[in-house]
């Protein structure tokens, strides 16, 4: 009996060895699935945080569909900052012909009017009803593209006192042979957004000159974003009145 013990002891321990191999290989497979989810989860994560990486904030270049007219197309392109228009260009327009004069008479009256409004809000150009038309379509295209500015952890931000905040000044009278002409303008990230006159030379025949004059100044110095804008031919009093009251503006706005 004494001599049978070593080889149940052999018996014993290679069950043992054997069942612990078992238990080993039972629990690998176990442990593999739980690893490929968790690779698995991190491109899961990254997917779902594209969105709001990517988010905009009314900012960019942005182009509207284009508008057949009579003539031609007419396609806008749009540069957008803080949800607000800075520059306007048309990428399409009707050519050939008339349609050369047309065009060259209303895109830049249009771009500039654009700028002004903010919208698509805008007069049609006289002579070019098709092409102003046309025009008016594609910028209400190009601004249904343009997302709104964030309004949550970004909008506070963007809304708090600051250099992006919108200021208006107004410049000094400057006194013309026909009367003072005083301009305010709206100033936002260093842009002029806004323009108006507060004075200009009124009674008789400045009535016609001022009515003629200040609209077209006022889109000059929102699209020039500077002083260093054209004189409106037959005011040219209350034009250089205007573009000294508009620089006095400016230096008050980068003070």
């Amino acid at each position: 009996m004494r001599k049978s013990h070593p080889v149940r002891r052999v018996v014993l321990a290679s069950a043992a060895t054997v069942s612990a191999v078992v238990l080993l290989l039972s629990l690998k497979p176990a442990s593999d699935p739980a690893t490929a989810s968790a690779a698995g989860a991190a491109p899961q994560q990254t997917a779902g945080q594209r969105p709001q990486g990517g988010a905009r904030a009314g900012s960019g270049t942005v182009t509207g569909d284009a508008a057949q007219t009579q003539y031609g197309a007419v396609q806008v392109r749009l540069t957008v900052s803080a949800g607000k228009i800075t520059e306007a260009e048309a990428v399409q327009a009707p050519k050939g012909g008339l349609s050369d004069q047309k065009t060259q008479l209303a895109i830049p009256r249009l771009n500039r009017a654009a700028v002004a409004a903010g919208s698509a809000d805008i007069d049609s150009v006289s002579g070019a009803t098709y092409t102003s038309e046309g025009y008016k379509k594609s910028l209400q295209s190009a601004l249904d593209k343009v997302e709104p500015a964030a309004s949550g952890a970004d909008g506070p931000a963007a809304g708090s006192s600051g250099p992006a905040q919108a200021r208006t000044v107004t410049g000094k009278a400057a006194q013309t042979q026909y009367g003072p002409v005083q301009v305010r303008i709206t100033v936002s990230a260093g842009k002029i957004t806004e323009a108006e006159a507060v004075q200009a030379p009124k009674g008789g025949l400045s009535d016609q000159k001022t009515q003629l004059a200040i609209p077209r100044l006022n889109q000059a110095a929102v699209a020039a974003g500077s002083a260093d804008i054209d004189a409106v031919s037959g005011a040219t009093y209350t034009s250089t009145g205007y573009r000294q009251s508009l620089q006095s503006a400016l230096d008050q706005a980068g003070d």
